[in-house]
């Protein structure tokens, strides 16, 4: 088989199953009520990968102070709650994640 066929394929399998939903995008009418659902999807999403990632090492729940992830989303939660600011949330999160790793 030719390479550039190859690649030519796969790239139409990768493309159009992303590209087609979005050409008819704007024909389709949602009801209301799925439309204030779409806002939530990212939300969920984030939650769930941040959930898997503080809580779950090695197979096992790790709900204890020596999880270090954890222990920096604790710290940036609250410092999202006291302050506003995206950038000092994150470093606080991680100088916190720094601080475990090397502490345990």
């Amino acid at each position: 088989m030719n390479h550039w066929t190859l690649i030519i394929g796969m790239m139409l399998v990768t493309f159009l199953p992303r590209y087609l939903p979005l050409l008819f995008a704007d024909k389709m009418v949602f009801p209301e009520w799925l439309e204030r659902a779409f806002n939530y999807v990212p939300i969920a999403v984030l939650s769930a990968i941040i959930a898997q990632t503080t809580l779950i090492h090695d197979g096992a729940v790790q709900f204890n102070w020596h999880n270090s992830h954890l222990i920096a989303a604790l710290v940036a939660f609250v410092v999202a709650l006291k302050c506003n600011k995206q950038l000092v949330v994150i470093g606080c999160g991680l100088l916190a994640f720094a601080l475990m790793r090397w502490w345990g």
